[in-house]
């Protein structure tokens, strides 16, 4: 019998998981979509928050798309624009709010961003930026991690953390490509790039310009309660949860993915060779960083000057795009590069989230659980809402994680005595590390493109070390914040 038609009992096993996760998905879906009506849920002030079909559909099409893209049932972009066709379909959302969704100006700024890594291989800085990194760090694999980890959150305190998990993908590629084990998945490849995924998180937490998700928090405070929290006291009270976090992720990763090597020998030497090899800087390296850094600037100062405050940010990073096909530095052909899979695998989560938001579900949720943690202890409650924005920020975007929680626990904390602050700080902690679902932040999405980790093995690892950022954020709001001067009660 030819080799075709022999059966391949792995290839069998995993047809059948597929099938039965298939499914699962489908079950789920026609189970919560076509149940009894869901009781309403009310507010501390007595406003009720019907659940309507829309609303119970939204549901259903979260639970299919979690399940599709955590076992991977499909290629992760094609849940994604099953979750657009199942809003058509059933009713949910018209098509031009479902599809338009797709080209939010969130997923062109995370094209923008991906273009921005393609850029730094084609170039050659990414090789050389890799080979000085590897120079300083040295040889030990534990180093290795540590300086990767220690550099992306560094950048992330200048710049978005999808820029910076753009940035580093190919130079963590290239790390790994000097490993010696090719392009197969490895260990010390996945803690590489789960880990960057991770520590961009961690790092986005600690200025204004990581992420858009801390303006957005502090409007609301502002609004709820009048009082304005500043770039400063931001970053006073989220840097050390910030960088425990870098440090007990390495750790983490030193754990559960320990390099198979302890050592590179000659890695140091290797590396200062190759990058003597490179020559000296071309011509299309140096456009190249101009304009990368020129956009990078800007985004960084719309939030200290008010003359850029309303350029938009992803006008400025698709610029940047504009630009390296405008200088040569990319062509045409370099289109059929971009990971065309990823960028539907976060603009599907897009659709989904607005899904849950414009047809009250989320809100219905939110209000939900908040409720059962009205009558709960001080300390009970603000972590309950910390664990709440921790599982939404996984499912929807994390502005609207804290959009949709955030007023509503403004609105119970003086029921229970507890101060406003102590929940604006913990809900950003969690919503700025989603490291279960890979649509849950952007360099989640672009750490998958390296074909190191399955869905399902990020969602596994990212269930420990959401339990790890859980203790964390418990220790910061009942000992190290109040010791810093937040109050935590009234």
């Amino acid at each position: 019998m030819p080799d075709d038609f022999k059966s391949n009992p792995d290839r069998d096993t995993f047809h059948w998981k597929r099938l039965v996760f298939l499914f699962l998905g489908i079950v789920l879906f026609v189970v919560v979509y076509y149940s009894p009506h869901w009781s309403g849920a009310v507010d501390p002030m007595g406003k009720e928050f019907a659940l309507s079909r829309e609303g119970k559909g939204a549901l259903a099409v979260a639970l299919l798309a979690a399940t599709w893209w955590v076992f991977e049932v499909v290629p992760v972009g094609v849940t994604s624009l099953a979750i657009g066709v199942l809003q058509v379909f059933f009713f949910i959302r018209p098509a031009r709010r479902a599809f338009t969704d797709f080209m939010d100006p969130s997923v062109m700024f995370i094209f923008a961003s991906i273009v921005i890594g393609m850029v730094f291989t084609k170039t050659g800085l990414t090789r050389r930026l890799a080979y000085k990194m590897l120079a300083i760090v040295g040889e030990r694999t534990s180093m290795i991690y540590l300086g990767c980890f220690l550099v992306t959150a560094a950048l992330t305190h200048i710049m978005a953390h999808t820029a910076v998990a753009a940035t580093m993908y190919p130079l963590l590629l290239s790390i790994h490509g000097l490993y010696g084990e090719g392009n197969k998945p490895t260990r010390f490849g996945k803690g590489l790039l789960i880990g960057m995924a991770y520590v961009a998180g961690a790092g986005s937490i600690v200025t204004l310009l990581g992420a858009a998700r801390g303006p957005v928090a502090i409007g609301i405070f502002n609004d709820v309660l009048g009082r304005e929290v500043d770039f400063f006291e931001l970053s006073y009270y989220m840097l050390p949860v910030g960088w425990l976090m870098v440090f007990l992720l390495w750790g983490f990763f030193m754990i559960f993915f320990r390099p198979e090597k302890k050592v590179i020998p000659g890695l140091r030497q290797r590396a200062i060779r190759l990058n003597n090899e490179l020559g000296p800087i071309t011509r299309k390296e140096i456009v190249a960083t101009c304009i990368i850094v020129s956009c990078v600037l800007v985004m960084s100062l719309r939030s200290f000057i008010p003359a850029l405050k309303p350029l938009d940010k992803t006008a400025i990073i698709v610029t940047s795009t504009i630009l390296f096909f405008i200088t040569g530095i990319l062509n045409v052909d370099d289109l059929e590069e971009i990971p065309w899979d990823i960028i539907l695998l976060f603009a599907g989560a897009i659709s989904l989230g607005f899904c849950l938001w414009e047809t009250g579900a989320a809100k219905w949720l939110a209000v939900k659980w908040l409720m059962k943690l009205e009558g709960a202890n001080w300390f009970l409650f603000v972590m309950g809402i910390a664990f709440f924005v921790m599982i939404m920020t996984n499912v929807i975007m994390n502005v609207a994680a804290i959009a949709i929680s955030l007023p509503v626990a403004l609105v119970i904390a003086p029921y229970l005595g507890v101060a406003p602050e102590v929940i604006l700080f913990a809900s950003l902690a969690t919503a700025g590390m989603p490291f279960l679902l890979l649509v849950g932040a952007a360099p989640n999405a672009i750490a998958y493109e390296s074909g190191q980790f399955t869905a399902g093995e990020f969602f596994m690892y990212g269930t420990l070390a959401s339990i790890m950022l859980m203790v964390v954020v418990a220790l910061a709001v009942f000992f190290l914040w109040p010791l810093m001067g937040m109050p935590v009660g009234l």
